[in-house]
């Protein structure tokens, strides 16, 4: 049996109400941690154990949860949102191996998003984006991605529905490029790899709330992370 490897994972919020907590509470029901899903409105969130933050429907003090998949045991680690909690993100960024950054499809990218941003990158940190809320009315990936990729980073790609030709031209490497015209795909470890040079940045869309897209977003921790 192969050996379970542990990978630390920080996860941000771009903006206030972008549904961090609630993905946390999502993955871990999908992972069999808890049986009964909690909500932030209704005050009955795994993470959000304190009694003020049940009752202002914020994160206030740092969390660590943990979940297992086949490959990995991930520390999933739930911090505040609010930009005035920036000092203690950063803090934490020179352990982790990746990142995941949450944006409210509602919302869009907001500026404690781009500072969040520049953050990871300045530490190297590979990123997966999660746009949250997709199931309130108006929201388009196709906008929002193009907003991600005019304001964040060109590379940001949909995984939702994989191009591989796409990652192929942002991949900066002739030979991956040749084996997509030759083959006509890219391999996973191939994709692996370019995430964890943070030449790509791939994006999740669905909600949180209603579970959706949430099974893919669980089985990329063991399809493209390493």
């Amino acid at each position: 049996m192969a050996e379970i490897k542990e990978i630390p994972v920080y996860l941000f919020t771009g903006f206030l109400d972008a549904g961090k907590t609630t993905l946390s509470e999502a993955l871990l029901y999908k992972a069999g941690i808890i049986k009964n899903y909690g909500r932030v409105d209704t005050r009955d969130t795994l993470l959000d154990y304190d009694e003020f933050e049940r009752k202002r429907g914020i994160t206030i003090f740092s969390k660590q949860a943990a979940f297992d998949t086949t490959n990995y045991h991930v520390n999933w680690l739930d911090t505040p949102g609010h930009i005035d909690f920036c000092a203690e993100m950063e803090r934490t960024l020179q352990v982790l191996d990746y990142a995941i950054l949450i944006v409210s499809a509602a919302d869009g990218v907001s500026g404690h998003t781009k500072t969040l941003w520049r953050m990871l990158k300045q530490y190297n940190i590979p990123t997966i984006i999660f746009v949250n809320k997709m199931d309130q009315p108006d929201t388009d990936s196709t906008k929002i991605l193009e907003e991600l990729k005019e304001l964040l980073s060109e590379n940001c790609v949909n995984f939702n529905s994989i191009d591989y030709e796409e990652i192929a031209m942002f991949s900066q490497s002739e030979d991956i490029l040749e084996n997509y015209l030759e083959t006509g795909s890219i391999t996973d470890e191939t994709i692996k790899e370019l995430i964890c040079n943070r030449l790509i940045f791939p994006c999740y869309f669905g909600s949180a709330l209603k579970l959706q897209g949430i099974d893919e977003f669980f089985e990329m921790f063991d399809r493209f992370l390493q």
